[in-house]
């Protein structure tokens, strides 16, 4: 919205031939709906249209008469009058009449409207968990939709996922943390007595869910490649589990989550059970990754009993 309500000024502020443009982002900006993004795409489906369209773009509020474009594009003018018409009818140009021409300028903001209403919604609403991905795009961060305000005002954090073996809960929840969370929030996990080696069926579980599995291993609290900021014990005192007791000074919680790898049964019993946990786990980091982060960083006790009220959670 922030970017929107600085359109309208700028557009406001410009001379009146924008008054078409402001127009039409006054009723698509806040209104985007299904029909109106097909209608978009269906007129982009021509490479010349395209063309047009990026074209005009680059030419911003100065826009182009028709004999203009045909002649950059080297299009009969008769051909190209039946793009730009059908370009106009989707609200993706505007004409204005000079004289005996007709000035064409691309509907930026409504294209920009396009990006949020295919974006809104990435990552569960929670755009702030895209970094990664938009810093592997191509497209600038100037035309995307920005991210949100927590993002932006969010200091890199480390967390450590701690129990005894290292080889199931602790990284389920590393793994699966490190898929979900903002660029420069960072998770590791360790045991107090490692068993040296990732139970198979953990690494089966997250190979299913999409998350990566490269480079986990089961290691030792002695050996950490950072320092944590916060810790989160995973063991299960319900069943009688000694939780590791980490002595720095950093902020520290209880998730607890019964151990899938004493499960028995069959083969579908002991895979609930690793579901179980998983399903525990995540639904525990979403709502950690919801919490308003920027603000409660600057509060630890705040933040320390969201993440003890987080870790009363099951899925």
């Amino acid at each position: 919205m922030a970017r929107q309500r600085v359109l309208v000024n700028e557009l406001l502020m410009d001379s009146h031939q924008n008054v078409i443009l402001l127009l039409q982002l006054l009723l698509y900006s806040w209104t985007m709906e299904k029909n109106t993004a097909t209608t978009i795409f269906e007129s982009l489906s021509s490479g010349l249209r395209l063309d047009v369209y990026r074209l005009l773009v680059r030419k911003g509020t100065e826009g182009m008469v028709a004999g203009e474009i045909a002649s950059t594009l080297d299009v009969p003018p008769t051909n190209l009058s039946f793009h730009l018409k059908a370009l106009t009818q989707a609200g993706m140009l505007t004409v204005e009449a000079e004289g005996r021409f007709q000035r064409y300028r691309a509907n930026i903001p409504l294209m920009l409207d396009l990006i949020a209403y295919l974006t809104e919604e990435c990552c569960s609403g929670h755009p702030e968990q895209c970094g990664d991905m938009r810093a592997a795009s191509k497209c600038s961060d100037a035309v995307l939709p920005p991210l949100s305000s927590t993002q932006e005002a969010l200091k890199k954090m480390n967390i450590l996922f701690l129990c005894t073996g290292n080889s199931c809960r602790s990284i389920l929840a590393e793994a699966t943390f490190n898929h979900l969370a903002p660029a420069g929030w960072k998770a590791m996990s360790a045991g107090s007595q490692p068993t040296g080696q990732v139970h198979p069926r953990a690494l089966a579980l997250l190979a299913r869910e999409g998350i990566s599995t490269e480079g986990y291993h089961s290691k030792s609290w002695d050996n950490l490649p950072s320092t944590p900021d916060i810790v989160i014990t995973v063991c299960s005192s319900a069943a009688g589990e000694t939780c590791p007791a980490y002595l720095g000074p950093v902020l520290r919680t209880h998730w607890g989550v019964e151990d899938p790898a004493h499960a028995t049964g069959t083969d579908e019993e002991i895979d609930a059970a690793f579901a179980t946990a998983y399903r525990i786990l995540r639904a525990r980091i979403e709502a950690f990754l919801a919490l308003p982060l920027a603000d409660l960083q600057q509060d630890k006790a705040k933040l320390k009993a969201e993440l003890d009220r987080i870790g009363t959670m099951l899925a």
